[in-house]
């Protein structure tokens, strides 16, 4: 029986899987740990420069400038917080809360317009609906630097040039093209018979918006939270044009402590990792919305 099956089956075609020789099966076994492995030891690579900023900034200038950052293990007893408690007494802490002044309203009203613009591009029909949404992806390739000149010179007829809100209006207005854009294509993924659900039972678009389309919104409402929080908490440029000295936020601040070869290592490096703690606490209590929504709407 089995010649016959043999004989009947055409040349150059296998019957069955093809076997694996003994290396096979063991790639097979192991290649998940491989994986595992070869992951850990890359993410620890990658660590070895922030373990270096770190250690330099648990260091005198002195000793930075007379010695490599990895001599620490085995001169532990060079280590100390001086760095970290002249920066707390001088004007980082002011510059700190200029940031989070300028962070958190600029993320809140990003996130809140862009939600409900997201929402009624995505399904609301009202007139010039489709032109005014490519006005706004025609407005995510605009860079930055062709709108600093005009705006300073309408935030100086205003009276707002050199304050926070100056500072937070201009965050806002770059910030909700990409926000638009992303939300609303994340929000048009719903079903539309939850929408329609929602009509005959009488729901106003605001309660739709707010009981349907928002809650199950919140992975890409999260992860844009997350990368618009970054970018302000991080921006230099804006903050060197908008922001005068009493209102200047820690990007700022750590840039006007630069001094000639960059002899104060020991005061950026500090200062680099007091501003990482809030985006730590923020991209770790909102992770697992980061990982969902990540890609939102990218394959609209």
């Amino acid at each position: 029986m089995t010649t016959a099956a043999t004989a009947a089956a055409p040349t150059g075609v296998e019957t069955g899987a093809p076997r694996r020789g003994v290396l096979g099966k063991i790639v097979d076994r192991v290649g998940s740990g491989v994986v595992q492995v070869v992951m850990v030891l890359l993410g620890l690579f990658w660590l070895v420069p922030t373990l270096g900023l770190l250690v330099v900034s648990m260091r005198t200038s002195q000793v930075n400038a007379a010695e490599g950052w990895w001599t620490i293990f085995t001169k532990p007893a060079e280590l100390t917080i001086q760095s970290y408690q002249s920066l707390l007494s001088g004007g980082f802490t002011a510059s700190f809360w200029n940031t989070v002044m300028i962070t958190v309203p600029t993320t809140i009203l990003v996130i809140g317009i862009a939600a409900m613009a997201g929402y009624a591009f995505a399904w609301m029909d009202f007139p010039g609906r489709d032109v005014g949404f490519l006005i706004v992806v025609g407005l995510l390739i605009v860079p930055i630097q062709i709108a600093l000149i005009p705006v300073a010179s309408l935030y100086g007829s205003a009276g707002i040039f050199g304050s926070i809100p100056g500072v937070v209006l201009f965050h806002v207005a770059f910030g909700l093209p990409f926000a638009i854009f992303l939300l609303r294509n994340f929000f048009i993924g719903i079903p539309a018979s939850l929408l329609e659900a929602a009509r005959m039972d009488g729901a106003s678009e605001w309660k739709i918006f707010a009981s349907v389309v928002f809650p199950l919104g919140k992975p890409a409402i999260a992860s844009l939270g997350i990368f618009q929080f970054l970018w302000v908490w991080n921006d230099m440029l804006i903050a060197l044009v908008f922001a005068n000295t009493d209102n200047q936020p820690m990007t700022k601040y750590l840039q006007s402590q630069m001094r000639q070869f960059g002899s104060n290592i020991d005061v950026l490096s500090s200062g680099a990792f007091l501003s990482l703690i809030i985006p730590l606490i923020l991209f770790f209590a909102f992770q697992r919305y980061f990982v969902q929504g990540m890609m939102a709407g990218s394959v609209k």
